[in-house]
């Protein structure tokens, strides 16, 4: 994945305010939106909120490779300002964070009173360590928790090293964290919305997910359902009594070096040399949970888009029992329904 020098990227204005992008939100959106029905000890931790409670999300959407990320992103903002959720969250990987930068972060900071940042693996590559990220974005800690309208959002931290990291991103929960999530989950009055850049469960999960999902089942009568981006699919996992939602990148899917491929013009590529590493999609992903205390449900509301270029399978690469082009691995993120 690209660094700071080797993933230069000029940034397009914000200000130009794409006045197509909520039609085509309505027009995207266009399907049914289904359920996720919840086990009955959680639907008594909901009789306390009054009001369902609606979140807007979008991961990953490395505005450092992508040409049109501002567009991306206001593309989410435009129609987050249709669908007034109570808070919006970006789930990692969204921009080093840096001077060009500065458009596209306080643009998805000052969009809501409650914008949320979660650290992404890559939120490093510009040279920052994660807490000056944290500090930069204003955040309350690399993991905190926020209280929206009678949920408990916990948010994480999975990028810390194990002892015996030797290269790569990590992706783990260290035993400080995983002490401070002990307490959370036993003190929060609850319901919880557990919040991650990488997985917890499913393609992809932390190294340590089973411990974090044991834990995670203690309190499987207060958490809701975890959250993720990092994947770059739209999956659902089930581990023990909890549901696992991987929400789609906004912008692609990573193919890597051996299947390089350009799918738009050699101008864009010759500037944005990381797309070709890329299976873009047309538009911007993105999604709003919707938790109704009326009748004890998530609904998860699809969006969905087309490869600009050619799909992963259509490059030949090879698929996994778990990441199955036109299955997980798509240009969409769909509404779902998923029983306890």
């Amino acid at each position: 994945m690209p660094t700071a020098s080797s993933a230069a990227c000029t940034t397009n204005r914000l200000m130009i305010r794409n006045t197509s992008s909520r039609r085509h939100f309505i027009q995207a959106t266009g399907m049914a939106t289904s359920s996720i029905l919840l086990p009955d000890p959680v639907k008594a931790a909901l009789k306390g909120i009054k009001k369902p409670i609606k979140i807007g999300l979008i991961a990953d959407l490395h505005q450092d490779i992508m040409h049109d990320g501002p567009k991306r992103l206001m593309t989410f903002l435009d129609a987050m300002k249709e669908e007034k959720p109570n808070a919006l969250i970006q789930l990692g990987d969204f921009a080093y964070p840096s001077k060009k930068n500065e458009m596209v972060t306080k643009a998805f900071e000052k969009a809501h009173p409650k914008a949320l940042h979660v650290l992404g693996n890559h939120e490093i590559d510009g040279g920052h360590s994660f807490d000056e990220v944290a500090k930069i974005w204003g955040m309350k800690g690399r993991y905190y928790t926020e209280h929206i309208n009678g949920i408990d959002l916990v948010i994480l931290d999975a990028n810390e090293k194990p002892k015996n990291h030797k290269s790569g991103y990590p992706a783990h929960i260290g035993k400080k964290q995983l002490e401070w999530l002990a307490e959370k989950l036993k003190t929060l009055k609850g319901p919880i919305l557990t919040i991650s850049h990488q997985p917890l469960a499913g393609p992809g999960s932390i190294d340590n997910a089973k411990e974090i999902q044991d834990l995670l089942n203690t309190a499987a009568d207060k958490v809701l359902l975890a959250v993720n981006g990092h994947t770059h699919i739209d999956h659902v996992s089930r581990a023990g009594k909890l549901s696992y939602l991987h929400v789609n990148s906004a912008s692609y899917k990573w193919v890597g070096k051996s299947y390089r491929n350009k799918s738009y013009p050699d101008k864009i590529h010759s500037k944005f040399r990381w797309i070709e590493y890329t299976c873009p999609y047309s538009d911007s992903l993105f999604t709003t949970l919707t938790i109704n205390p009326a009748n004890g449900r998530i609904d998860i509301k699809g969006r969905k888009s087309k490869w600009v270029g050619k799909s992963p399978s259509q490059l030949g690469i090879p698929a996994k029992p778990d990441r199955t082009d036109g299955k997980e691995i798509c240009p969409e993120i769909r509404s779902r329904k998923i029983t306890s």
